[in-house]
């Protein structure tokens, strides 16, 4: 058993209620490898955000667990490097399927999991996410739920139809589960492709297809049911299309790819969503930088030559979202 402040990590609970109160939402950002941590602490760091990574199953298998760790506990360490003094770091589970799943995590020094049982029953859904809470509690871990179904496919997550969040459910869902957070659907979804081009308008001007809006409505409904309760949107990557047209200039064949508009994120910030997760932006960022290095100098085979530029760009991407977007700059000084 590791717990997490061991590791100089903290939970999301101090982090969440500032947010909730200061208008404005804490990054999550997923991460796979050396070169994506290192991008986002980067920016953490240089911008003196609190912030969130995310691992999701399918990074536990591909990355390792036990190595996730020791990636965690050097993260705070790097980041007081880079003359952060007090990083406010999280290491977060992202989509845990099972009990099993997020007690695991829990034990190896994760400070916070997401349980994510939304395609159950209800009554399941509660019971659950109430057994993950009973234990991550007892260690300090922070536990976000979900209720309502996201569209869309990222890692070993997939859905083929959303499902909005019922407003009338969510006060008997967080008084019976006694979860920390609430993962609601709105609109958002899943991956790169989050609507099919029949859900989408055409911009006549550039010719790009324009998702519909996010339910506000559902979001503000929500709210007044919970008031002051942390609210956490997935699915949140706007699919920037520089990165898509770059991608594609190179040799890619992304077609139809589109996320959500980052004025509506922006906006969503400012009301109880306090945590806005994203891993489809970096991934785009990444490949497009690592495309157009191997294509520019194809005698190229050393990694460090492609992988920096795509580490610089992801760098570059998660301090547009900090700053322009989710408002947290300065906020963990």
């Amino acid at each position: 058993m590791v717990n997490y402040k061991e590791l100089g990590l903290v939970n999301t609970k101090e982090m969440f209620a500032k947010a909730v109160a200061g208008g404005y939402a804490i990054p999550a950002f997923n991460f796979n490898n050396m070169e994506q941590l290192q991008a986002i602490i980067m920016a953490a760091a240089e911008t003196k955000s609190p912030v969130i990574l995310q691992v999701s199953k399918g990074a536990r298998n591909y990355a390792n667990q036990t190595l996730l760790r020791y990636m965690a506990e050097g993260a705070v360490e790097y980041a007081k490097e880079l003359g952060w003094e007090n990083p406010q770091i999280v290491l977060h589970l992202d989509h845990g399927d099972s009990f099993e799943t997020c007690k695991s995590c829990v034990d190896m020094g994760f400070s916070s999991v997401m349980i994510d049982a939304s395609s159950k029953p209800f009554e399941e859904n509660i019971a659950i996410t109430k057994q993950v809470v009973e234990y991550a509690h007892q260690y300090g871990v922070t536990v976000e739920a979900e209720l309502g179904v996201l569209a869309g496919v990222e890692d070993e997550v997939a859905a083929e139809e959303s499902h909005y969040t019922k407003p009338e459910e969510v006060i008997e869902f967080a008084t019976r589960t006694g979860c920390d957070s609430l993962a609601i659907s709105i609109g958002t979804s899943h991956g790169a492709y989050k609507f099919k081009p029949e859900q989408c308008t055409l911009d006549p001007q550039t010719g790009r297809l324009v998702p519909p809006p996010l339910a506000f409505d559902v979001l503000h409904e929500v709210e007044a049911k919970l008031p002051g309760f942390p609210i956490v949107l997935h699915g949140s990557s706007s699919v920037p299309q520089d990165e898509v047209d770059t991608i594609n200039k190179y040799g890619g064949k992304l077609e139809a790819a589109v996320g959500i508009p980052e004025e509506q994120l922006r906006e969503a910030s400012k009301s109880a969503v306090c945590k806005i997760n994203i891993d489809s932006d970096s991934r785009l960022a990444m490949t497009a930088a690592i495309r157009k290095t191997m294509a520019e100098h194809p005698a190229e085979f050393d990694p460090r030559k492609y992988l920096t530029p795509a580490r610089e760009s992801m760098k570059k991407l998660y301090i547009h979202k900090i700053v322009n977007v989710l408002g947290s700059d300065g906020k963990a000084l």
